[in-house]
C-alpha cells in the first residue's frame, strides 16, 4: 500500500519542524520533495542529515529552493498533491526587525502563489504559532482565546516582537492568497516546539517565540508541544478532507512554577535554570 501514496513537498524541509515532518511521512510512505532555503551561513546539521538521509531514502528527493524566487518553488513543487509549508528564520540570525518579518511574508506569498500554479495540488498544510494569535493588549481579561484570535499587530512592534509579528502577517497573507486562489489550506498554531535537540538545531526561533514569556505565562497562553505530536497533528490535518481552517496545537499551558522549570529544563541549555 505504501508505494500507492503520493508525491507531497515540506518547505522548508530545513527547518527543525519541517525536518521532524519530512521524517514522520517517509514514516508512513509517502515520497517526499525535500525543498530547502540556502543558507548563507553555510549548510546546517539538520541539511547535512538530510542529505545523507537522500543516499540510502528512495522516496526522498531533496531541492534547493529560494522562497524569494517563485521559480525555483515550482520546480521543488511538481507532482505533489500537497505541501507542509514550514516557514521560518532561514539564516539562523533570529527575528530582529521589520525586514525579517517582510522576507518572511513575502515568501509566505510566493509559496502560495507556486502552489495555485501547481497541477494536482490539493491542500497546503501551514505551520504558524500560537504567537499569531495571543499578543493582544488586556488579552488575561478576554473570556476566549481561539481560533478565531489574532495578534494585534501595533502591540507586536511596540513591544518588539518580531516572531508574533511575523507569524501573524505571514500567516494572514497566506490565508488571503489562499482564499483568493480557492485553495484548500489548513493552519497549524502550534505552542513553543519541545523535542530531540530543540536546543541545538531551532535556538533562535525558540528564543525569539520565548520573548516576553513571562507576560505569556501571567496571561495564561504560554504553551508547550511535544515535536512527535505536532507532526502527528499535521499529517493527520493532511489525509482528513474534511480538516479546514486553524488549529491550535499544544500538549499542555504552563500555569505553574513547576511547569515552568520543566519547560526551561526540555530547552536547557537556551534558559539559564535558577540556581538549587
Amino acid at each position: 500500500m505504501d508505494s500507492l501514496k503520493p508525491s507531497v513537498c515540506v518547505l522548508d524541509a530545513s527547518t527543525y519542524v519541517g525536518f521532524w515532518i519530512l521524517k514522520g511521512l517517509l514514516s508512513r510512505g509517502y515520497t517526499v520533495h525535500a525543498a530547502i532555503q540556502k543558507n548563507v551561513a553555510g549548510e546546517t546539521e539538520i541539511v547535512k542529515i538530510i542529505r545523507e538521509m537522500k543516499k540510502v531514502e528512495e522516496r526522498l528527493v531533496v531541492f534547493t529552493v529560494d522562497v524569494l524566487d517563485y521559480h525555483s518553488i515550482t520546480v521543488a513543487l511538481k507532482g505533489c498533491c500537497a505541501l507542509f509549508c514550514c516557514l521560518d528564520d532561514s539564516d539562523g540570525y533570529g527575528y530582529d526587525d521589520d525586514t525579517t518579518v517582510d522576507l518572511e511574508v513575502r515568501g509566505a506569498i510566493n509559496v502560495v502563489e507556486a502552489c495555485a500554479r501547481t497541477d494536482g495540488m490539493q491542500k497546503i498544510v501551514f505551520n504558524s504559532s500560537l504567537t499569531a494569535a495571543v499578543w493582544r493588549e488586556n488579552i488575561c481579561t478576554e473570556e476566549v482565546v481561539d481560533e478565531r484570535s489574532w495578534s494585534d499587530q501595533e502591540y507586536c512592534r511596540k513591544l518588539k516582537l518580531w516572531y508574533a509579528l511575523a507569524k501573524t502577517l505571514t500567516e494572514q497573507a497566506a490565508w488571503a492568497l489562499a482564499m483568493d486562489r480557492m485553495l484548500n489550506m489548513v493552519c497549524i498554531n502550534a505552542g513553543i516546539v519541545i523535542g530531540p535537540s530543540v536546543a541545538q538545531h531551532n535556538p533562535c526561533s525558540t528564543m525569539s517565540y520565548l520573548k516576553e514569556a513571562a507576560q505569556m505565562y501571567e496571561n495564561g497562553v504560554l504553551a508547550f508541544v511535544d515535536v512527535n505530536f505536532l507532526v502527528d497533528v499535521h499529517i493527520r490535518a493532511f489525509e482528513n478532507q474534511f480538516t479546514s481552517g486553524r488549529y491550535f496545537c499544544f500538549n499542555k499551558i504552563v500555569n505553574t512554577e513547576e511547569e515552568s522549570l520543566k519547560l526551561a529544563r526540555s530547552l536547557s541549555p537556551l534558559i539559564s535554570l535558577p540556581p538549587k
